[in-house]
């Protein structure tokens, strides 16, 4: 696990350190640090890039655990969420669906999560798609 003396960096560890871009470095963030061991359940309406767009070649069921963006100012800070989705579920580039999506329940999660908010779903630094929220199911 990533530390560092500054304590921005300690509630923080790294997905990916080693993401090379053409004229920077950078480091994403899964926000860890929680208010409680309690999940948040939300609906949302997932939609997924085309390959064409740049978004995923092949499909995504069950357990889909992508990065979930909320724009942050320095982009890089991500939320931990699961895509809870029946067995034979699935979601194809260029499809959208509702989805249930279970996320820690991490500082500064609860505050963004407001009625039509969007926010992007990444694999590292790649956009895979976007959600827009539709409903909070349970927040704890």
């Amino acid at each position: 696990m990533f530390r560092s003396s500054t304590s921005l960096a300690q509630n923080f560890s790294p997905l990916n350190m080693g993401v090379r871009c053409p004229s920077e470095f950078i480091v994403l963030y899964d926000v860890l640090e929680t208010d409680s061991g309690e999940l948040i359940l939300i609906e949302a309406s997932v939609t997924l890039l085309k390959s064409d767009e740049g978004g995923r070649e092949h499909p995504i069921t069950d357990r889909y655990r992508p990065n979930h963006n909320f724009d942050f100012p320095d982009q890089n800070r991500m939320f931990i969420g699961q895509f809870d989705m029946s067995e034979n579920e699935w979601i194809y580039p260029g499809e959208t669906n509702l989805v249930t999506i279970s996320f820690l329940n991490s500082i500064g999660l609860r505050e963004k999560l407001i009625p039509n908010c969007e926010w992007k779903l990444q694999e590292g630094t790649h956009i895979v798609g976007k959600a827009v929220l539709s409903f909070v199911l349970i927040s704890t």
